[in-house]
């Protein structure tokens, strides 16, 4: 069933690149190169040999139709640094050439002896519009080939990008979606109206004569330049790394650049022939910008607190990723921090590739940049005892801390969800020192409930409080909970509800087995690194006597893992419902044995949905994995066995 569902997509898939590819060369792109590589992407992973991966789009019927001198197929790509790097593990030059990757429309120019005969559009990769007259009203297009003076008789091809600066857009194609678009249109006029605007740019050229005028890709640009021609910006970067960095670099001075680019070919210093004639060039890749990322300046490090644990997070000069508009970012802990050298006034590659919260991923390397140290908080704001730093985190270590408690407190509610002692309560109780720990929750009658919400009068007048009685009968109504739920309220680093049950669920079912576990067997978990299981292991054992104390006095009930008519199946919400909020759904199915995953794999029991036929990632993965997709009336049923 899944080969199915993956031949269908694929099929889907290959409908909409050639639809794409087919405007973008006829002037008239319908999506962002983002969404159209996002396509790509995917149908390269569901069907890697599909043709339409190995073929460039065709032009219109407007013009002559001409062969090319040059191959000009489509590129191998890398959307981010680990793609990039993975390529380059397998292409290891002593140097890599990069050039700019420009945003336009590729045009190959014919000469012979030296003059211009042809000017031809990509086309399908070997043959395309013949668009000479249009051409030689473009900028930078030489209608014959002079060095000092003297005609160069060069016989062959020369490939370059025609593109439309800003400048030309603004003032004399405002209603243009883009450049790139405008650029591509305007080129394949009939009568040729607005060429003049256009400028190419060369980056490429192959002799057919057996006349040698360049022996490498540094040469041939150097060449091109001394010819008179717009050529490509060339940088030679002497590892992956340096590549990388240097993409960091461009990502922040395009925004001055004077025509559009969107990454940057990187090549070896050779000149492959028998490369470059592929359809697909093996020895060259580009690395592509993407929506996702963006450089801004780090103007200052706030630490939150949450519990005992101070986090770093970036402020920075607002930038946009994927339409939203930002300005803070995760610097995760100390240790990372340290990694990237990140200081005040920094450079920053900010990211958001599908995190809900930005991070920062790398400081782009500058000289002559003023920047200073970050302060770090040594002392917690709250009790004044000394932070501990561990690299991985930095923390306060007084378990009495009257904001971690605090803090403590509210999770617990949260996670066990007493819904009626809300966090306004919970803030007087502690205040007033009537609650000072979990156990002191259970404690509460409802005559420590009632000044809270009587005032003297009132209760002098010996009136009932409702209120005061139905958070108590509440928290009364909240003793019998799952293991999971239990441990996940004491607020410990690094162990929520889902990866609490992760390890019950895993063979550490009892709270004593729990509580007795080792850091090598937690890390030995799918999921649980080592420093994250040895956070996990101290935050046990500084609860342990609390827990115990709650489930040995019979005050905590917790229910047996094997109980429940969803035993042993997990589920999976996606969109809205109907009924209920998806937190209540949730609750509902650990209340019956089942448990929850928030996203798609292969042994997921059901997908819960209201909307089947959405196209939606959880949807299309469900179809992959031939997992039931079920609607809310369905899953209602379930819970009533």
């Amino acid at each position: 069933m899944a080969e199915n569902v993956d031949k269908i997509r694929s099929s889907e898939l290959e409908n909409l690149i050639a639809r794409y590819q087919k405007s973008y060369y006829d002037g008239e792109g319908e999506i962002s190169d983002a969404d159209f590589d996002r396509l790509w992407d995917e149908l390269k992973r569901l069907d890697p040999d599909n043709a339409v991966l190995h073929r460039v789009g065709a032009d219109s019927g407007n013009f002559d139709k001409v062969r090319h001198i040059m191959p000009m197929g489509s590129q191998e790509k890398a959307a981010d640094p680990q793609q990039f790097l993975a390529w380059a593990d397998k292409h290891r030059y002593d140097q890599y050439l990069v050039e700019y990757k420009l945003d336009g429309a590729s045009l190959e120019l014919q000469y012979e002896g030296g003059h211009l005969v042809r000017a031809v559009t990509r086309g399908d990769g070997t043959v395309g519009d013949d668009i000479t007259a249009n051409a030689r009203k473009m900028r930078g297009v030489a209608h014959s080939i002079l060095k000092d003076g003297a005609l160069v008789p060069f016989t062959g091809g020369i490939r370059g990008e025609v593109i439309m600066t800003h400048s030309v857009h603004k003032e004399h194609f405002p209603d243009k979606a883009n450049c790139r678009n405008a650029a591509n249109g305007i080129m394949k006029r009939k009568d040729g109206q607005g060429s003049e605007y256009l400028t190419l740019i060369v980056y490429d050229a192959l002799s057919t004569d057996g006349r040698t005028f360049f022996t490498n890709e540094e040469e041939k640009i150097r060449w091109l330049m001394d010819c008179g021609f717009n050529t490509v910006r060339l940088v030679i970067c002497k590892s992956a790394d340096r590549v990388i960095a240097y993409r960091a670099k461009v990502m922040e001075e395009r925004r001055s650049l004077e025509y559009d680019i969107d990454g940057l070919v990187i090549k070896e210093r050779t000149i492959n022939l028998e490369d470059a004639s592929r359809a697909r060039p093996d020895r060259q890749i580009a690395f592509k910008f993407s929506l996702e990322e963006e450089v801004s300046t780090l103007r200052e490090v706030e630490w939150s607190q949450s519990g005992a644990t101070y986090t770093p997070v970036a402020i920075f000069d607002e930038v946009e990723l994927n339409g939203t508009k930002v300005r803070r970012a995760s610097l995760a802990n100390p240790d990372t921090m340290r990694k990237l050298g990140v200081r005040i006034g920094s450079h920053v590659v900010v990211v958001k590739r599908g995190e809900i919260i930005p991070k920062i991923e790398s400081v782009i390397e500058e000289k002559g940049i003023a920047t200073s140290e970050i302060d770090f908080p040594h002392h917690c704001e709250t009790c004044g005892a000394a932070l501990v730093d561990e690299g991985s985190r930095l923390y306060c270590p007084n378990k009495s801390c009257p904001k971690r408690v605090l803090h403590q407190l509210y999770k617990f509610q949260q996670v066990v969800d007493i819904r009626d002692l809300g966090e306004t309560l919970i803030a007087s109780l502690f205040s007033d020192g009537r609650l000072k720990s979990i156990s002191d929750i259970y404690s509460l009658s409802v005559d420590d409930l009632v000044p809270y919400f009587l005032n003297e009068e009132s209760m002098e007048a010996e009136k009932k409080s409702l209120g005061a009685q139905k958070v108590y009968n509440s928290i009364q109504s909240h003793r019998k909970m799952k293991l999971a739920t239990f441990v996940a309220g004491f607020d410990i680093e690094g162990i929520g509800e889902t990866s609490a049950q992760k390890l019950v669920d895993a063979g550490f079912s009892t709270l004593d087995g729990l509580l007795s576990a080792s850091a090598d067997q937690i890390s030995g978990v799918y999921g649980f690194a080592d420093i994250m299981a040895r956070t996990i292991v101290e935050g046990l054992s500084e609860n342990a006597g609390e827990m115990r104390a709650l489930v040995d006095s019979g005050i905590i009930q917790l229910e047996s893992e094997a109980g429940g008519i969803l035993a042993g199946k997990s589920f999976c919400f996606t969109g809205e419902l109907r009924t209920m909020k998806r937190s209540e759904a949730e609750q509902r199915v650990r209340q019956c044995g089942g448990s929850i995953k928030s996203s798609v794999t292969k042994d997921l029991t059901y997908l819960v949905t209201n909307d089947k036929e959405s196209g939606s990632s959880k949807n299309l993965k469900a179809q992959k994995f031939a997992v039931p997709v079920i609607d809310e009336d369905e899953f209602l049923a379930l819970l009533e066995g």
